[in-house]
Parts: C-alpha cells; structure tokens; sequence
C-alpha cells in the first residue's frame, strides 16, 4: 500500500451515518502485506436483506467474481467477504477452491445460505493462496463485527485498500413516504481503473426497502453515470465488484418495481454516492497530481460523446501534458481524430478552463494561451469539446500521468 497520501486527497474519511441492519468488522489474514494491517473486510446483514450487483464483462475475471454472478440470482445476501493483497484471479482450480472454503466458513458462522455471501478478492493476479487463508480467520473477523456506524466505515474501508494512499467513504439520504433512507457505502481503487461495469471494489448500503429487482435497475444506471465514467490507465481489473445491500429495515412500504415512482427519490442519493466514490478513486490514481474533467457535447449520441471523452481521458499525450502543466490542445484533437466517432474538423471547438481555444478548423484568432498555462497549474483541470454535429453529451474523469505511475506499478509485487 502506498504511504504517501495523494495530494488530491480530501481532508479525512467523510462521518458516514449508521444503516440499520449491517454490521462491519476489519481484520489481519496476513494474506500479503508485511506491515500490521487488516486485510479482510467481513460485513454481515440482517436476514431479508436484498442485494444488487455489477460485475466486470472481463473474459479473465476472478474466481470470487463469478461466484458472485452466479449467486446474484437469488436476490438475497447476509454475508460479504473481501480480501485485499491477492486478486485470486488466474488461479485454477485452487482459486475455486479458496471460494469455496470463504463461503463454507461464512456460512457456518452467519448461518445462512451459500447464495447469500458475496465474497471478492483484490490484488496481485495469478497467486492462489491456501484454500483456508480466509476462512480459518473468520471466526476471528465475525467476532469482531460491530454495527455499521462511526469509525467501523473507516475500519472496513480500509481493510479493502491496496495501492489506496486514502480511504473512500460516502453517503447521502432520501425520502420515501416520508421516510428517511440512508445510502452509504465504501470503495478502493487507485491503479487498473478503467471499469467495465463498475470499478475495483465498491460496496453501498441501504436501509431502504427494496426488491432486487428495482435495487438492480437503480445500481446499474447509477454505474454508467458514476464507475463507469472515470479512469485512470485504461486498465480493467479482473475483481471489478459493485455490491448494493439494501436492509429493507425503512418503515416505508416496499419498492417492489423498478417502475415505482418512488425509486426515483432513492436513485438520486445512489447517484451521489457512487458518483462521489468514483471520483475519490480518480483522486488517488496511482502517481495523480491532478483531477480531470472531461464534458463533451454536440456528439451524433451519448454513447457517442462518452467514447470521444474516454478516448481524450486515456490518452497517455493528453495525460502528461497535463502532468506537464503544457496546454498542448493539439494532443486533444488528435484525441477526438483517432476516437473512432464522426467529427468534422470545421465544427470542432475545444475549451480548457473555460477557455476557448480551437473553432473553425483552426486555432482561435487572438488566442491568448496565458489564462490556459494558468489553469494547467492547478490542480482542477476542466476539458470541454463540443463535436458540434448533434445532441450526445457524456462527462467523464481522469487524472494526469506522472513518473509516480510508473513507480508503483514497476515495484507493486515487491
């Protein structure tokens, strides 16, 4: 784990306010790290707990990842198991097996079914580790589980961390019926980000009470909006895991379709609370000095838009210029050139920190590149192209590339 805090960091861990129903515990595994640290985060929810998830589409995705799809089906969960520092990932029939000795474990000691845990795993790819790593310090971990209030969110979001330099929290809240529901929930991510669902790990709570299947439909439009719009090196992970656990404890009556009204209030406080998480991550990209927001609009189509702005936020050009604090736009054009989406060069105008600088084929008369070289120097950077050819809009977010990238990533197994 990196021990220098990224200089985007916020102040401290957000005061996450309590969920009824959900109990955390963090605790030391010795799975990896060499210094004194928990390296396995065990949550336990109340019985009648519905659950939702998003799951990476890599064809090479971990062996608790496929557990989890499959379990997803039944629409309950009481248990999760997270460890951090293997991935369990590329491991063969030893990974199935570790999966399976997690789960028997957890199910002794919650006393529930095999379909209710959702266990993940998160770190160095192609490792297995002994089949009862995990589950011979669960009775340990369970033990230790306290309600999910104060310090405990800190606790167990840090339990998750790898190259994290910070812990991520976030919450926010509703009204149903009158009724307060309370969202809040805990990431890690720092290197690998480039989510093709979700990102590394992230698990959101809820006391509201919702079916699975509404709790679905609001989890996988607040991931295309929120974990799905950010990264950092193009990379996907093989354990990406989004878990939403909803306790069902809220006195209003049940959500119990997607189409109830009354989901809309509750997928306004998720949105905030993912989109809040996946920007923290983007924060504590490995090596990140600077936060990137990249609007592109007049695009033929959203889906448009949104692959013009990650192909300018993947850009390794535009990442270190902006790294180099160089307002060298032309690595932007070629960005949008090379996208694969219709753009006319005649219609394209590119702004940064709110200023233009290319329209009509050319570079602005008169432009006057100071104000531009300003903004490049701190540590907020704000992108805007407009295609100029339709309706489609997307915003994403990314941060710069620096040696410090290299860094981590050269030495991660050591």
């Amino acid at each position: 784990m990196a021990t220098a805090i990224s200089p985007l960091a916020p102040a401290a861990f957000p005061s996450l306010p309590p969920v009824a129903g959900v109990r955390l515990a963090g605790h030391r595994a010795g799975i990896r790290y060499k210094t004194p640290r928990n390296d396995v985060m065990v949550a336990l929810l109340d019985e009648g707990s519905s659950v939702a998830a998003v799951l990476t589409r890599s064809l090479t995705a971990s062996a608790p990842v496929h557990r989890c799809r499959a379990h997803l089906a039944g629409g309950s969960v009481r248990a999760l198991v997270v460890n951090a520092g293997n991935s369990n990932a590329f491991t063969g029939k030893a990974g199935e097996a570790f999966v399976d000795a997690t789960i028997d474990a957890a199910v002794a000691l919650a006393g529930c079914k095999p379909t209710e845990v959702f266990p993940a795993s998160t770190g160095v790819i192609g490792q297995p580790m002994p089949a009862d790593l995990v589950a011979k310090s669960l009775p340990d971990a369970f033990a230790a589980l306290v309600p999910a209030a104060g310090d405990a969110w800190e606790v167990a979001a840090r339990a998750i961390m790898t190259t994290d330099t910070f812990p991520k929290g976030a919450s926010a809240t509703a009204t149903i019926d009158g009724v307060t529901v309370t969202v809040a929930g805990f990431a890690k991510g720092s290197g690998m980000i480039a989510p093709d669902m979700a990102t590394m790990l992230a698990y959101v709570f809820t006391d509201a009470n919702i079916a699975p299947a509404p709790l679905q439909a609001a989890l996988s439009a607040a991931t295309d909006r929120s974990f799905n719009a950010i990264t950092v090196d193009g990379d996907t992970s093989t354990s990406d895991t989004l878990v939403l656990c909803a306790t069902r404890k809220a006195a209003h009556a049940a959500i119990d379709s997607a189409d109830d009204a009354r989901l809309a209030a509750f997928a306004t406080a998720l949105d905030a609370v993912c989109l809040d998480l996946a920007k923290q991550i983007v924060r504590d990209g490995e090596g990140a000095t600077k936060f990137v927001e990249i609007r592109v609009t007049g695009a033929d189509s959203d889906a448009a838009a949104k692959r013009i702005a990650l192909t300018v936020a993947n850009s390794p050009l535009v990442k270190t210029a902006v790294a180099g604090e160089d307002a060298n736009w032309g690595r932007i054009v070629a960005a949008v050139g090379r996208s694969g989406e219709r753009a006319d060069r005649d219609l394209l105008v590119i702004s940064v920190g709110g200023v233009q600088i290319c329209a009509s084929g050319m570079e602005v008369p008169g432009y006057d590149e100071a104000p531009v070289a300003a903004h490049m120097k701190g540590g907020e950077i704000l992108i805007e192209v407009d295609i100029g050819l339709g309706d489609g809009s997307a915003t994403v977010w990314t941060c710069d590339l620096t040696h410090g990238y290299i860094d981590i990533n050269g030495s991660y197994r050591s």
